[in-house]
């Protein structure tokens, strides 16, 4: 639990109770000379009935919190402390969910219910990994994975050869060790088969046993007990091992760990063989320091291979470094502070709607057209807001931005519905970049909320299978166990068909995974797509979709994956907020191209559109959406699935509160219908049409005082960053062109007066 003093930031770690030989409860608190944390430790009478250490530890807790006023935010890492806290009034409760904790040995009765009420209770829940957060998700609606983090420098201590531990420091090499609570998680028959199936080996097993008796740990002259040790001590035990061991058992109470020794390992430099923990499997499993295996006699070979490893030149070091780079414990801080936080903005929100009993209008400024302006942009959506915000705030102009729709944002237009769910009108719209520039620019406008996007496919009976094809996707689809990127490949190698020369997105795909595969992910949701066949498409349709042979069931890959905190709409707001930008929706550039005074014209629309269709229009695809608010929390269990099969008449359905991370009881999805009428999306890439757009792109190069800019203009199907992209690189543009233009009057100023 944490308490806010007026003071500053007090925190209060409140552990089990031991018992005392005084007759009257008390409470022990003392400040961790690390952290300032206050840990509180109730001591209690021995003989207590549950309910009478429940009555006492409430009372602690109230006289304790007393000492410290100001809001509190109770977070709990177990449900059992409920019992004596659940009467406190606080600004926030946080579930912070490790473990299935009931599925571990000797678990309380209550745990179930009390976590039930827990999770009534909380404002956010927090989860140890996904494998724990696809197992509770449907239990909040406010819940997100945390996989493990690691503290890299304390672990790449290991790395530095510090003093071998007194206890280690007889026993001969290779040694292999393991740090952790020693219960009914690990494997003790695995543990022992090591052992005989290696004498030669030194196995050194670190940490407490808990819950299984002594009586039973194996015993061989190999295999050593050293007992628990201290935080700080960790990196020397690391330090002196060759391979680091995870001997877990395959049960119900491993069934959703996250290992956090896992990344620990890996900082210390340590090669690791596990078993096949899931999310271990998910998050490490296609780097070379791990390795992976399910019998005791693959375990070993493993072992082999992992010391071979150990004794090589250690370049596996730098793909290790690379997949731990983003796995700190700040940016986990960063990330839970910031849910946090909104659950205060959303109250705060929420209270000041009930005062105010309205909702401010947006931020958008409407003026006559016949004041002068130095800019007309047509179109609001990306390349035409970030234009306007940049002549504006870069160069001082006056520009008038126009749209025909009723609003700003373009397709990435989003608003609350009636029950209150943010969701997109025009589909989902997930911001992903690899550009530093585009993600600085646009977080000038809006906070972020991290989100990385996952798809999955309705293929055979209903099985749902990661998108795009990976290997977790081969082996749900053929009942296969492909345990390496090497696996992958050579089944992916042994159903491809060789295709002479790569012309149409069929070749693509067929080349790569064959037709089978084809035919089950792409082929019907392409013909739905685009209502053309895959072979009469050009190859840059499928080849936007690669196939992996590793286990990444991230939909996108950049680095830089977010969502807009308070929404995309928000963002063009604050974005368009400028006293030199003027805006007006619902009008067409017809409406306004005779009326309004301007100097320059920027057009985002239909280059087609903007020449009067001379040659004929541009063959676009188009979009129809089906909206639906569901009176339950979720529908599915990731923010996209993709539907291939020709007999279902829309080809995905996007559910927004994984993607925006809102709290409510209601869940809001859409159904995509390809369309051949409606708004253009798509352009279609067919020779014919690209032959038929450059000779619009004539016409435009002819028309120097119109600038043509964004999707439409360019005829180019882009991301949105791609745009953003375009649209900064046009102003750079101009901006240099206007700098020209100024230097040039200054000097003819110059001359004139000498």
């Amino acid at each position: 639990m944490t308490r806010f003093a007026q003071d500053g930031r007090r925190a209060i770690f409140w552990e089990e109770p031991v018992t005392g030989i005084d007759p009257v409860p008390a409470l022990d608190v003392r400040p961790c000379p690390q952290s300032g944390v206050l840990v509180a430790t109730p001591v209690l009478p021995d003989g207590l009935s549950g309910a009478e250490r429940e009555a006492a530890q409430r009372r602690l807790l109230d006289n304790l919190l007393a000492a410290h006023p100001g809001d509190l935010i109770r977070w709990y890492y177990t449900p059992m402390m409920l019992g004596f806290s659940g009467h406190l009034d606080a600004a926030c409760t946080v579930y912070d969910c490790m473990d299935e904790l009931a599925n571990f040995k000797f678990a309380p009765p209550e745990l179930a219910g009390r976590e039930r009420d827990l999770f009534a209770a909380a404002d956010v829940v927090f989860t140890g990994g996904h494998s724990l957060y696809e197992a509770k998700r449907d239990r909040h609606p406010n819940i997100h994975p945390f996989p493990s983090s690691v503290d890299r420098a304390h672990f790449a201590r290991a790395r530095d050869g510090e003093a071998e531990p007194l206890d280690l420091a007889g026993l001969p090499r290779p040694r292999f060790g393991f740090y952790g609570v020693v219960d009914e998680r690990m494997d003790l028959d695995l543990l022992a088969a090591i052992a005989d199936a290696r004498p030669e080996w030194s196995l050194a097993i670190v940490g407490p046993v808990v819950k299984i008796d002594p009586a039973d740990l194996p015993r061989r002259d190999n295999l050593h007990y050293l007992g628990g040790k201290g935080y700080e001590e960790l990196p020397a035990y690391l330090g002196s091992w060759d391979v680091a061991l995870m001997p877990f058992a395959i049960n119900e109470s491993t069934r959703f760990i996250s290992p956090t020794k896992t990344p620990e390992y890996l900082a210390g430099g340590r090669p690791v063989v596990s078993t096949p923990i899931v999310d271990v499997l998910r998050h490490y499993g296609d780097l070379q320091a791990v390795k992976i295996a399910d019998t005791a006699e693959a375990f070993v070979a493993a072992c082999d291979e992992a010391l071979a490893l150990a004794r090589s030149d250690r370049v596996w070091l730098e793909e290790v470094d690379r997949a731990l780079a983003q796995l700190s414990w700040d940016e986990t801080f960063q990330r839970m502070n910031g849910l946090i936080g909104e659950v205060f903005t959303r109250r705060e929100s929420e209270a000041a709607a009930v005062l105010a009993k309205t909702i401010p209008a947006p931020v958008v400024r409407t003026a006559g057209r016949r004041r002068p302006y130095d800019y007309l942009i047509v179109g609001a959506g990306y390349a035409g807001s970030v234009l306007a915000e940049r002549l504006a705030s870069g160069l001082g102009k006056r520009v008038l931005l126009i749209d025909r729709r009723e609003h700003i944002g373009g397709n990435a237009y989003d608003e609350k519905d009636a029950a209150g769910v943010l969701m997109h009108r025009y589909g989902p719209h997930i911001f992903h970049t690899n550009s530093d520039e585009v993600a600085g620019y646009l977080s000038h406008f809006t906070r972020w909320r991290p989100y990385e996007h996952r798809v999955l496919a309705s293929v055979r009976d209903g099985l749902l299978a990661p998108m795009p094809i990976n290997r977790t996707t081969l082996n749900a689809l053929y009942g296969l166990n492909l345990a390496t990127e090497a696996d992958a490949e050579a089944f992916l190698e042994s159903r491809a068909e060789p295709v002479e020369k790569i012309r149409t997105s069929e070749d693509v795909v067929v080349s790569k995974v064959g037709r089978e595969l084809y035919e089950t992910f792409f082929r019907g949701y392409t013909r739905k797509q685009w209502a053309m066949d895959p072979s009469e498409l050009d190859k840059s349709v499928t080849a936007r979709v690669p196939t992996r042979t590793n286990t990444d069931d991230r939909y996108f890959t950049d680095k830089f994956q977010a969502m807009p905190a308070d929404g995309y709409t928000r963002m063009f707001e604050n974005m368009l907020d400028h006293p030199l930008i003027t805006v007006e929706t619902g009008v067409d550039f017809d409406d306004v191209s005779d009326e309004a005074a301007y100097d320059r014209l920027i057009y985002t629309g239909p280059i087609d559109e903007y020449f009067g269709h001379r040659y004929g229009p541009l063959p676009y695809r188009s979009l129809r959406f089906r909206h639906e608010t569901l009176e339950q929390p979720w529908f599915q269990r990731v923010g996209t699935v993709n539907y291939p099969d020709e007999s279902v008449p829309y080809t995905r359905i996007s559910e927004y509160k994984h993607m925006t991370g809102q709290v409510n009881p209601r869940t809001t999805v859409t159904y995509e219908y390809p369309a051949a009428e409606g708004d253009p999306y798509y352009p279609v890439p067919r020779p014919e049409n690209q032959a038929l757009y450059k000779r619009y792109e004539a016409l435009a190069l002819d028309a120097p005082e119109v600038t043509f800019v964004g999707r439409l203009a360019t005829y180019r199907y882009y991301n949105m960053d791609q745009v953003v992209g375009q649209a900064l690189a046009t102003y750079r543009r101009i901006a240099a062109r206007e700098g020209r233009l100024e230097g040039a009057a200054a000097r003819g100023a110059a001359a004139a007066a000498g």
